[in-house]
């Protein structure tokens, strides 16, 4: 299991998780905290939401903009990898989405992971004045921005005549740092139009779920990767479920769910990385059995740090 990739988001307050703390600058500083301390553990990545609003409903709390907040860390970090779990494509013109990612990709040293999806949360597209076309629409622009982003990334100049985008030599300089051009991870697990731009486009693809559906995802994928003749074993498959872990069951029990949307313990925990390491280490050799090779778990315990020590300092060593 030597290959196994390891992530963590860092808190943006999407989910609430930074509401304990007053003054914006300190959810700030929270923030910038622990994306040094997940460097300083040995993940091997940085991860963030690009949404705007709170869930399960805005709330006024504090939401860190995703691309503002990646290129801030980038400059405070220096070995770890920075990824979006997802990029919104309607969010932004594909272009520019370009032009933003080089930069990223320059300022860094080389340590972008591109996260891009087609959208879903219907109050910010409405409540920032986006269209919020049908989810057939969505996809096929979604495919749209990434062969423009692609092309951008490698080629001078840049005309594209698309159904959604339109682009007359554009120009995007300068070129990202790696090469042929960063991780391309697409997010989603529609089956017959999301894996459908994976299978063609994507470097990296993260679908959730439990075990079996997981795994009914993973297969979906393999048939559109034969369908276009892509070979399935290139894609990296990922996983990022919430975490939750302490020393004992006891504790565990304690603590009952830490969902952000309410759901009951016992089936939140049975979807996501809840337990006692002992416990965390056997879900995640489970999902490796069915192929998955990156986890990117998001800390239900943020602002405060055990179930990130006890990931980096008692599963991940156990697991490579």
């Amino acid at each position: 299991m030597a290959d196994l990739a390891f992530g963590v988001f860092v808190p943006q307050g999407w989910k609430m998780e930074l509401a304990s703390i007053d003054d914006p600058q300190d959810k700030w500083a929270k923030a910038v905290e622990i994306a040094l301390l997940a460097e300083e553990l040995g993940y091997d990545s940085l991860w963030w939401y690009d949404h705007f609003h709170n869930v399960p409903k805005p709330a006024h709390e504090t939401v860190f903009e995703c691309w503002t907040t990646v290129a801030a860390i980038s400059q405070r970090t220096s070995r770890i990898r920075l990824g979006q779990m997802v990029g919104c494509n309607g969010y932004r013109n594909p272009a520019l989405l370009a032009k933003i990612t080089s930069t990223v990709d320059v300022i860094s040293g080389g340590r972008l992971d591109w996260g891009i999806g087609a959208g879903w949360y219907d109050n910010e597209f409405k409540g920032y004045g986006y269209e919020f076309p049908a989810p057939k629409v969505r996809i096929a622009m979604l495919r749209e921005a990434v062969e423009i982003v692609k092309a951008m990334w490698t080629e001078p100049d840049v005309s594209y005549d698309g159904e959604h985008y339109q682009l007359s030599r554009a120009q995007c300089d300068p070129k990202p740092v790696q090469s042929p051009h960063p991780p391309i991870l697409i997010g989603g697990g529609g089956e017959q139009l999301t894996l459908r731009v994976v299978a063609r486009h994507a470097t990296h693809s993260n679908f959730g779920g439990k075990p079996d559906e997981w795994a009914h995802k993973a297969e979906v994928l393999k048939g559109h990767c034969a369908a276009v003749g892509r070979d399935y074993d290139e894609i990296t498959k990922t996983w990022s479920p919430e975490v939750f872990m302490r020393e004992t069951e006891a504790e565990v029990t304690a603590a009952g769910t830490r969902s952000f949307v309410g759901e009951p313990a016992e089936s939140w925990a049975a979807g996501n990385l809840v337990g006692t390491p002992e416990q965390v280490i056997e879900k995640i050799q489970t999902y490796v059995a069915l192929g998955c090779a990156g986890f990117i778990p998001w800390c239900s315990d943020y602002p405060g740090t055990e179930s990130m020590h006890l990931l980096a300092e008692q599963v991940i060593p156990a697991l490579r």
